[in-house]
């Protein structure tokens, strides 16, 4: 894990430094386990996320923007009640566990001056934001409750003594002489790393295998060296906030890890870090959860469709055998004199090969050879008739492949906001049923709200993440004269540019972003073509989100998050 106790330390000493003496303005809660606290202080605004997220469980400031309810959660309500307004007296972390406690002044409706600690624990998925009356030591209510048949070792309820987790008797990493690391390892036991985890308070096993690694040939005097001076760096706060990009993996760490692989991008703070890496994360794992019935449906259809062009293949390979049916009531009307009723079928002479090969045909022994040979004309013009029609029906089943391909997408990049939109445009389109009203009414039409992003020279670039928010950019929003763009040929995002004569830079940006919204997000020199808004028209009758364009011109890029973020903020 990369938030250990250490990455604890370090980032309560970085809120020490912003957020100490700090008042809290405004307490919100996006969704389930996460709050964001706006506090003020040395003159400057700061958004604190705190995420009890059993995947994604961290604290740091943050400059993203997060969608509010529009109705307050309980706890969020009852933490307005009791923090806001209130001062950050001081912040701390308890024995170098991944617990941080927020002690908090303010007065309460009479006017007296109260005491609070809002506890936070990350712990995984055992992770919970818990607020405490200081002096007499309840919980006055938590965003995760405990009761005692699911923990026996303490209970987190509204009204209970609040007990912190049990001790894990480690030792205290800061302070300590290689003496002590040895006494504490047993070098014939092997598995060093884990005997780190195991003796040391805050040491993960990530950390662990950093030091090994530092310590080359371990050994009792190179590993105990690497562990006290790795620990003496990181107490006096000589940090290298880095994210590390791998093949198959992210990792971040508040100093460089030199046991792992891949590309390496170093942060001017672990909040910054934070930010970064958890960017969209988290939002796409509340859409895997959120839309998952809408992920299993399309799918489905999907299937269904890819089932229906086979079956309609092995139709057309069937039609295809036309002229065959017409050579046969051919060669049976010239051949009437030679066949009988009852005959269950016929060797005739092919006279339209210059071999004079003979075939054998088929009959229907209770037919006439009239009556056969008029039943293979009859398979011949019905045969005739299909193939088109199966080139159509084709053609159909590839649009819907095409359409369902594009709705996939836009869930893997949507936000949980955005599948409300698509939930509503499959209902539109007859894909899924519409709840009734409970009123009867019908809901008011609202324009969907679109992602707005900046390019470095100022120009403002805008973001259609699913079909309706496509439709409503380009035919609505956009200036016939604005730049135009879409990854070329596949599924992918609306995007505008609001300028008339964009830079190249800029372009570039846009092209990025349409880039990284599309199916190609993690891919390398994705193309992405771009025209004017007067090139591109909807046909009529099709899809939602679907358009040509024409005089359109092609630029290559490669999707880079950390321009999108960049760009967003």
């Amino acid at each position: 894990m990369s938030f250990d106790g250490i990455f604890t330390y370090a980032i309560t000493k970085e809120l020490q430094g912003k957020l100490e003496s700090g008042r809290i303005s405004k307490i919100y809660q996006p969704y389930k386990n996460e709050l964001v606290l706006q506090i003020r202080s040395g003159g400057a605004n700061y958004k604190l996320l705190i995420s009890a997220h059993p995947s994604y469980a961290r604290m740091h400031l943050t400059k993203e923007t997060y969608d509010n309810p529009s109705t307050p959660p309980m706890f969020c309500m009852l933490l307005r009640k009791h923090l806001e307004g209130s001062v950050i007296e001081r912040i701390e972390q308890k024995d170098m566990e991944r617990i941080i406690i927020f002690h908090v002044k303010g007065r309460n409706e009479l006017g007296d001056m109260t005491y609070k600690e809002l506890i936070v624990e990350i712990m995984g998925r055992h992770s919970n934001m818990i607020l405490v009356d200081s002096g007499q030591r309840t919980i006055i209510d938590s965003i995760k409750h405990l009761p005692p048949a699911v923990n026996s070792y303490r209970t987190v309820l509204p009204g209970h003594e609040y007990i912190f987790p049990p001790s894990q008797n480690k030792m205290a990493p800061f302070g300590i002489t290689e003496e002590d690391v040895v006494k504490k390892l047993d070098f014939f036991a092997g598995n060093l790393d884990r005997q780190l985890v195991q003796h040391f308070a805050g040491v993960s096993p990530l950390l662990a295998k950093e030091i090994t690694k530092r310590s080359g040939m371990v050994n009792r005097i190179t590993l105990p060296k690497a562990f006290t001076e790795t620990m003496d760096t990181l107490e006096k706060g000589n940090w290298k906030p880095v994210m590390i990009t791998g093949e198959d993996k992210e990792a971040f760490y508040l100093i460089d890890l030199t046991h792992m692989n891949g590309d390496r991008k170093v942060y001017g703070s672990l909040s910054e870090l934070l930010d970064r890496y958890y960017f969209g994360k988290a939002d796409r794992d509340r859409v895997k959860q959120q839309g998952n019935d809408l992920e299993r449906f399309l799918q489905n259809e999907l299937k269904k469709n890819k089932s229906k062009i086979k079956k309609l293949q092995k139709s057309l390979l069937d039609a295809e055998d036309a002229e065959k049916f017409q050579l046969y009531g051919e060669l049976l009307t010239a051949n009437m004199y030679s066949i009988q009723r009852g005959d269950k079928s016929a060797e005739v002479i092919n006279y339209y090969d210059e071999t004079g090969s003979s075939v054998k045909i088929a009959l229907n022994p209770q037919k006439t050879p009239s009556e056969n040979a008029q039943s293979y004309f009859n398979k011949y013009q019905k045969a005739k008739k299909s193939v088109s029609h199966i080139h159509e029906q084709v053609k159909l089943a590839e649009q819907e492949i095409e359409y369902l391909d594009n709705l996939l997408q836009q869930i893997e990049t949507a936000s949980p906001k955005d599948l409300a939109e698509i939930r509503e445009e499959l209902q539109d389109e007859g894909y899924m049923k519409k709840k009734p009203d409970r009123k009867g009414k019908k809901p008011k039409a609202v324009n969907p709200v679109l992602e707005q992003y900046r390019s470095t020279s100022g120009t403002v670039i805008l973001v259609g993440k699913n079909n309706k928010q496509n439709e409503y950019l380009t035919s609505r929003v956009a200036a016939r004269d604005d730049t135009w763009l879409h990854t070329k040929d596949i599924p992918g995002s609306h995007v505008v540019i609001k300028s008339r004569n964009p830079e190249d830079a800029t372009i570039r940006e846009a092209a990025n972003i349409a880039a990284y919204f599309s199916k190609a997000r993690s891919s390398g020199s994705v193309p992405v073509d771009y025209t004017l808004v007067r090139h591109v028209k909807k046909p009529n009758g099709s899809k939602p989100g679907f358009v040509i364009y024409d005089r359109q011109q092609t630029v290559f890029v490669t999707p880079d998050p950390d321009l999108v973020k960049k760009l967003k903020e």
